[in-house]
């Protein structure tokens, strides 16, 4: 006991020697206008419950483990000393259970400042609502005067010693510094280090506090300035080929700041030696989304481009539109759980890649991502609310985002809902967000997800809202002589409950003896009127481009069967765009005149797939890619159940089915998770199908290569098997059209076009039965029935077209 003691006086003597020790952080909210954000040095959970309010931070909302996160500061593994201390009280009433203080030490198995942010455990440290000073699961004896929680400082002091490390707590006056009590703890742990918080009620309760002065020193701390993170969180953009030139929209991704703040932000480009003179416009107030639209962008060369706020500065590079490129390179991602975050595997490596577009096909977010769940009512909290778990993307991806081009389409998890049938923009009657039609969220809501992920991608051609003024976002890029269509696969969806006869979810049908054919009903929609218009005038525009694809959040089959944790069999599930099978069908027709690939993702599973219409194989290919971090598995096993299969093309599970719908696919290659999932989280998201995918338009051959990869890559050194069974793939631009023709036209040729483009129209009904861009200006059409065709050879570009009329099969 003696012993100990001399080790406590000892300690408190050395602890008192840290008070002259150079302050290496101090708190500055005194300066801070009041706002939400809580300031670039911080990282706050979860960011709607706190404010900087009258020069200090406050805990707005109680509840359990609120905390602050220092992004700037941290503890190393070094023996020495650090201390901290902040000024606090109480803001709620006196009765409220809670408790106030820091978490040192904070770690997490993926060792990354930013997941110790979302995931890190630490060692808790401070004072009860009843008094009581505390050290992890140790108590003081003694609780200090009630009043004193009103206003006090809190003074946390730590050291080495031997292979201990020494903690102490004390709770001093404001005024005359005096002691209101002292608690001291000796850790078997002598290399406590990683992030720093203060916590607002540790375990239990709905107590708030204040604080203000958190200062922190101490040979531990090491300063990490590159970490702050803001005003200006990140940026995305778009460059296009419109038919009036090139077009360049970037958004860039802002804090809620306060409304004493400027509104205003300028974007300013490198020239010459020289920064521009700034386009300036202003912050969305809700979306907190900055968005520029500059016409007749020189595309022909790079552009080194800046952010301004204030004296906040983001820089980041416009590459000029790779038309000359032989291959154009898209990275494709969907699926964004927290466990992986911050992505450190699919960053470095995307890197390598060195994609020139990014595509995200939807769920860039989850209901559950950074924990602290989701607010349903009003507007302003829940899209505060939504704003703190979408900022995890760009934490994660903007360094790969500002310099690249980037497609992000909204699904349905972005929007708070289970699946998206979004009939158009209804509003949802009922309140389940897996099975009723429509939108459960405020329409301004839904509205202000679409800006922050879409705003910047290029002008709508139909930018007319639906129901509840929603905004659409379908659309098309032409970039690298590549035309993408963006399409929202699920805002005009029907809903399943007007099919559905059977007990249980609407949108699982578990009994494979239902005749499907009766879910299959004339008024049903999938892309909606106004979509498929859309593509219909789009299949046939090729101007600026030598591949059509398109890009939505999902695949037209329904090819997981397996579902969840316990892998439960659902025969067919309605969310995939198997069905409805007509509108899916017609899409599908639609595509293939321009023989579009489709790039996907949602699906959780991994696989590349060819449509059939009427027949196997004839329509296009699909790529489904896999989660970036998988959190409900799905898989497609019909080997394990004996499914009836044709024309295996690849191993296990591939060759040509039918799909629970009745619709024709073929299967060619398939990512299904592990049976068993080994521990650590990185391990059992890999095993969970986890990774990215790749596209190359190659567009010197006409080809299309599929790389499909497994999270744990080791960049730069890949080798077979860290791709999915397989991968890769290669198809040529005309398989994504797989109809058998009957015989040829004549062939035809036209002058002064290097790469024409073909068009074949069918004379009975004026309608387009294909379309592309060839290599060369000779051709011989092929078509696929009998009949009497219109064809036209030349350059869009330039309308320089030639026409044959009644053309018809020559031998």
């Amino acid at each position: 006991m003696k012993r100990l003691l001399t080790v406590f006086i000892a300690f408190v003597f050395c602890s008192a020697q840290l008070k002259a020790q150079p302050q290496l952080f101090q708190s500055e909210w005194h300066t801070d206008p009041d706002r939400v954000w809580v300031g670039p040095e911080y990282w706050a959970n979860p960011m709607e419950d706190w404010r900087v309010e009258n020069g200090r931070l406050e805990c707005v909302r109680g509840g359990i483990n609120r905390n602050i996160h220092l992004l700037t500061h941290d503890t190393v593994n070094v023996e020495g000393t650090f201390a901290m201390e902040v000024r606090t009280g109480r803001l709620s009433r006196d009765h409220e259970k809670g408790s106030v203080g820091f978490r040192i030490g904070i770690r997490d198995e993926i060792n990354d400042y930013r997941a110790r942010c979302i995931k890190g455990k630490g060692i808790d440290i401070g004072l009860s609502h009843d008094g009581f000073l505390f050290i992890g699961k140790n108590r003081s004896k003694q609780p200090i005067p009630e009043k004193a929680l009103n206003d006090l400082r809190l003074v946390m002091r730590g050291e080495t010693r031997g292979p201990f490390f020494l903690i102490s707590i004390e709770a001093l006056n404001v005024s005359t510094g005096s002691s209101y009590g002292f608690h001291a703890a000796r850790l078997n742990d002598k290399g406590i280090h990683g992030n720093l918080a203060l916590v607002n009620n540790h375990t239990q309760g709905k107590a708030r506090f204040w604080f203000r002065d958190w200062n922190i020193s101490g040979s531990k701390v090491q300063l990490h300035k590159d970490r702050a993170w803001g005003p200006i969180l990140w940026a995305m953009h778009t460059l296009h080929h419109s038919g009036q030139g090139h077009v360049l929209k970037l958004t860039a991704q802002m804090p809620p700041l306060g409304h004493s703040e400027s509104s205003e932000i300028k974007l300013e480009f490198y020239d010459n030696g020289l920064w521009s003179t700034g386009l300036v416009t202003h912050i969305d107030p809700l979306s907190r989304t900055a968005t520029w639209r500059i016409p007749d962008w020189k595309a022909d060369q790079e552009h080194p481009y800046r952010i301004v706020y204030g004296k906040s500065r983001y820089e980041g590079l416009i590459r000029k539109d790779p038309t000359n490129k032989s291959s154009l390179v898209v990275a494709g991602f969907t699926g964004n759980q927290d466990k992986g975050f911050p992505n450190l595997e699919i960053v470095r490596n995307v890197g390598i890649e060195n994609p020139d577009v990014l595509f995200f096909s939807g769920d860039q977010i989850y209901e559950n991502v950074g924990g602290y769940g989701i607010i349903r009512k009003g507007v302003e909290k829940p899209v505060l609310n939504y704003l703190r778990k979408w900022y995890l993307l760009g934490w994660s991806f903007g360094d790969l985002m500002k310099d690249r081009v980037t497609i992000c389409l909204p699904d349905d998890h972005d929007v708070y809902q289970g699946n998206i049938w979004g009939e158009g923009g209804a509003a949802m009657q009922g309140g389940n967000t897996s099975t009723d039609g429509g939108y459960i969220q405020h329409p301004e809501f839904i509205n202000a997800v679409h800006r922050t992920q879409t705003s910047h991608h290029p002008d709508l051609p139909d930018p007319d809202p639906v129901l509840q003024n929603i905004t659409p976002f379908h659309g098309e890029m032409v970039y690298g002589r590549i035309s993408f269509a963006l399409i929202a696969d699920r805002m005009f969806k029907t809903g399943p409950k007007a099919v559905a006869t059977w007990k249980g979810r609407a949108d699982h049908l578990k009994d494979p003896s239902y005749d499907v054919r009766q879910l299959d009903q004339p008024e049903l929609a999938l892309l909606g009127v106004r979509q498929e218009q859309f593509l219909e005038s789009w299949v046939e525009d090729w101007r600026g481009s030598d591949f059509k694809c398109v890009l939505s959040q999902t695949i037209f089959a329904n090819l997981a069967n397996y579902h969840g944790a316990k892998q439960e069999f659902i025969y067919a599930d309605l969310d995939s765009n198997g069905w409805p099978q007509t509108p899916r069908n017609r899409a599908l027709s639609i595509m293939r005149k321009g023989h579009a690939f489709h790039y996907a993702g949602d699906q959780h599973l991994p696989s590349m797939t060819r449509y059939g219409i009427d027949a196997w194989n004839d329509a296009g290919y699909a790529f489904c890619v896999p989660s970036i971090a998988a959190g409900y598995p799905r898989s497609w096993r019909p080997d394990q159940e004996g499914r009836p299969t044709q024309n295996r093309v690849n191993g296990p599970n591939t060759g040509e089915y039918k799909d629970a719908f009745g619709n024709l696919m073929t299967v060619w290659a398939i990512g299904n998770p592990e049976t068993k999932y080994r521990p650590g989280r990185i391990n059992t998201l890999h095993d969970k199908s986890s990774g990215f995918g790749l596209v190359r338009f190659n567009k010197s051959n006409q080809t299309i290569d599929m790389e499909c990869y497994r999270l744990k890559l080791n960049g730069g050194e890949s080798k077979n098997e860290d791709q999915f069974p397989g991968w890769p793939l290669r198809i040529h631009l005309t398989d994504n059209d797989g109809r058998k023709p009957v015989g040829f036209l004549g062939e035809l040729r036209i002058e002064k076009v290097k790469h024409a483009v073909v068009k074949v129209y069918d004379e009975s009904d004026d309608s387009l039965v294909y379309a592309m861009r060839i290599q060369g200006n000779r051709f011989r059409p092929w078509v696929f029935e009998q009949g009497s065709y219109t064809v036209q050879m030349g350059d869009p570009d330039l309308d320089l077209w030639k026409t044959w009329e009644h053309q018809t099969v020559k031998p």
